[in-house]
């Protein structure tokens, strides 16, 4: 009778835990707040997909130089090392969830002496398989020799176990998708800090140049005065101007180093052994946004597919929490043998075996339970606010990006128009000058405002190509792979 209890209950477990079934909510991907059309472009709604080749999307703005320092990041950047570490860690608790489905298995093996001394009383040491009967007060040595393997197993019955390994599968690809969104970040940084740079360089050059020009101009100033017809301010307004630009050039190197040590960190190399050398032949590529990339988004945002991942992982919680009202079945078994002689310890005759079976119910805790299930829907509530917020803040990133890539495109144009005209003011003042037409307030005046719409007008060229690097990383990594 009590076999065939035992080994009902072993059925209907084993049958319940094959047949799937499983507590808590099956998980649905939440309903996003998404607009028919963006503002700026086109939209048609997509599934995440950030696990989709985004290509080397820097090669967009056909730079070499760029592009050889881009491909240090994944190898190199500690913040993706680290990334690419948890990633792998989320993979190995999948796994350790899974090993909880099947049983555990266990090789046991012993060996004892034991005796008495011969003045001891009359005793009965019994062990399983090797019982040794001692009468009388006289000595006995006794060895008993034991080999088992067993097995336990905890059915899946409510689908506790199950449940827990969606839960870590999400978190794995959540961490997945952190790490992509790592190494977009570290490419990103390094991709405007880059454009930083040579827009310090373009700027020295720049300032180079108007030092050279602002020591004639203080030559032209100092042979006027000598000659009796220009006054000593004149003199020492051009060096006062000239000193200023200088230190501007000056503070500019520091910049340029600032952005170089920054570069190199991202690229996993020390400040000391890295160098961009300045090129005075570069020129700014802005890439061209195909039309319907926006549409693109949720298929290529790394964030939002880690914030949609976690949900999956935090609804799975939920299974696990509702698990615990249910009872819990544990199965046991062990074969083997005891013997007191070693060469008899296989022998049939000495063979040992046992089966159990156990089940564990809670009665009453508190309303512990309960509240555990709450807090399990109260974070998948969380997580669920987390990934719609994460679109939302997606959406507004692409808008912001879109109308900047088209307002600055405007804004340059007009800066272009600004700093030739202001050229040519400023050439016309000095000669002007020369010929004792106006004073030399007006010649600096002309000069430091056609300095400075020049330095902005390459200002303006680092924001567009910053700009363009934000718009690639708000759609997840640009548009180069197929979709």
């Amino acid at each position: 009778m009590r076999n065939r209890l035992i080994h009902a209950l072993v059925s209907s477990a084993a049958a319940a835990s094959l047949a799937g079934c499983m507590v808590g909510p099956n998980y649905h991907r939440p309903s996003l707040p998404l607009t028919p059309a963006f503002r700026e472009q086109g939209w048609n709604p997509a599934q995440p997909g950030d696990l989709t080749p985004r290509g080397d999307w820097w090669t967009l703005f056909n730079d070499p130089a760029l592009s050889a320092i881009e491909s240090r990041v994944v190898v190199s950047n500690q913040n993706v090392a680290a990334a690419e570490a948890a990633y792998r860690q989320a993979e190995a608790l999948v796994r350790e969830q899974r090993a909880a489905l099947f049983p555990t298995v266990d090789l046991t093996g012993s060996a004892t002496r034991s005796g008495s001394g011969k003045g001891s009383t009359g005793t009965v040491v019994t062990g399983t398989g090797g019982t040794t009967v001692v009468t009388g007060g006289g000595g006995r040595t006794t060895n008993n020799y034991r080999a088992s393997i067993g097995a336990s197993w905890e059915p899946d019955v409510w689908g506790r176990i199950r449940r827990g390994i969606e839960s870590a599968r999400g978190n794995a690809q959540a961490s997945q998708a952190d790490l992509a969104a790592a190494t977009l970040s570290a490419q990103g940084s390094l991709a405007v800090d880059y454009f930083d740079l040579r827009s310090a360089d373009q700027q020295i050059t720049l300032l180079t140049q108007a030092v050279a020009g602002y020591q004639k101009s203080l030559q032209i100033a100092q042979n006027r005065f000598n000659a009796g017809i220009a006054p000593h301010s004149d003199v020492l307004q051009a060096q006062s101007q000239l000193a200023t630009t200088q230190a501007d050039l000056t503070d500019l190197t520091r910049t340029r180093a600032i952005f170089e040590h920054a570069i190199a960190v991202l690229a996993g190399q020390t400040p000391e052994s890295f160098a961009i050398p300045a090129d005075p032949n570069w020129v700014a590529a802005i890439p061209q946004v195909p039309p319907g990339v926006p549409s693109t988004l949720l298929q290529r945002r790394p964030d939002i597919a880690a914030a949609e991942r976690r949900a999956a992982s935090a609804s799975a919680q939920i299974g696990v929490a509702t698990a615990a009202y249910y009872p819990s079945l544990t199965l046991t078994g062990s074969y083997g043998f005891a013997a007191t002689e070693l060469g008899k310890l296989f022998s049939a005759s000495n063979s040992v075996w046992s089966l159990g079976i156990s089940a564990a119910e809670t009665l009453f805790n508190g309303g512990l339970t309960h509240a555990q299930v709450s807090a399990a829907r109260a974070s998948y509530d969380q997580a669920v606010a987390r990934y719609r917020q994460a679109v939302l803040a997606a959406l507004q990133d692409v808008e912001d990006q879109l109308a900047a890539t088209r307002v600055l495109a405007e804004e340059y144009t007009y800066r272009q128009t600004a700093a030739t005209d202001a050229d040519l003011a400023a050439t016309m003042v000095l000669n002007q000058y020369r010929e004792g037409q106006v004073a030399y307030t007006n010649v600096v005046t002309a000069q430091v405002n056609a300095l400075n719409t020049r330095r902005t007008l390459v200002q303006a060229a680092a924001t567009r190509e910053t700009t363009a690097v934000a718009l690639i990383q708000s759609l997840g990594g640009g548009w180069t792979a197929p979709f």
